[in-house]
């Protein structure tokens, strides 16, 4: 972690965070004097897992990565936090160590808010503590999700879903139909699926063949929205 090197006003941040603006105004103020901005590096860990749940975190600029690793050093990508989105909230909860790996997929800045400071304004204001809880929800939604696709669906249906996904955080409508704002490498794409990097290939350029993606300088396109959820809602 190294000191931030863009100047944000942190009241102005905490004010537009979809979260912390619900605050008045001069708890909001007593938080952005005791929060911290912090820069990371592209492919930066920014915690591990069984570290000490001392914060939360919330994305000013750039994305954030939560994956786990089995004993072999497989990777599975739990999720892919965007600018404004929230992490590090159930380890601030619970106090507990923190439960996956948290790395920059970017040049991302941060802004921490350290438990000490937040548990004090969750007590004193339980609809702030009910939001962070929904937050916690739609991520047990999620992983539940994911882990249901893993379990009982085949290669080319858990790759549609999570393209689905992606394009419902990343996309942004074009001429050629639904483009990903988000550069992720197939072995990054096969880690977000749990199917081999060689896996991601075939689909890629099966898919691109038929017209469903495309492919530009990285980027995936998906130009058939009604195809990929015919593949996404197959049970092969």
């Amino acid at each position: 972690m190294t000191a931030i090197r863009i100047n944000f006003d942190k009241d102005l941040v905490l004010a537009g965070h979809f979260l912390l603006k619900h605050l008045e105004r001069e708890e909001r103020h007593r938080l952005a004097t005791a929060a911290r901005l912090s820069h990371h590096a592209r492919g930066a860990m920014i915690f591990q897992k069984g570290d000490p749940g001392d914060s939360m975190m919330a994305v000013i600029r750039g994305r954030v990565k939560i994956c786990c690793h089995s004993m072999d050093g497989k990777e599975l990508v739990l999720s892919i936090i965007n600018k404004g989105g929230l992490f590090g909230e159930i380890a601030l909860l619970d106090g507990e160590p923190r439960t996956a790996d948290a790395v920059a997929l970017e040049e991302t800045d941060l802004l921490v808010l350290d438990r000490s400071q937040l548990m004090p304004v969750l007590t004193a204001r339980p609809d702030l503590a009910f939001r962070i809880i929904s937050v916690l929800c739609q991520r047990l939604r999620q992983t539940s999700e994911h882990l249901e696709d893993t379990l009982f669906l085949e290669a080319p249906s858990r790759f549609a879903r999570a393209l689905k996904r992606l394009g419902d955080a990343f996309g942004k409508p074009g001429p050629e139909g639904l483009r990903l704002d988000i550069k992720l490498s197939q072995q990054q794409l096969g880690c977000l699926v749990g199917v081999s990097r060689e896996s991601v290939n075939k689909l890629l350029n099966e898919w691109q063949r038929a017209g469903v993606i495309e492919m530009d300088a990285g980027y995936i396109v998906i130009r058939d929205t009604g195809a990929l959820d015919d593949i996404a809602d197959s049970c092969g």
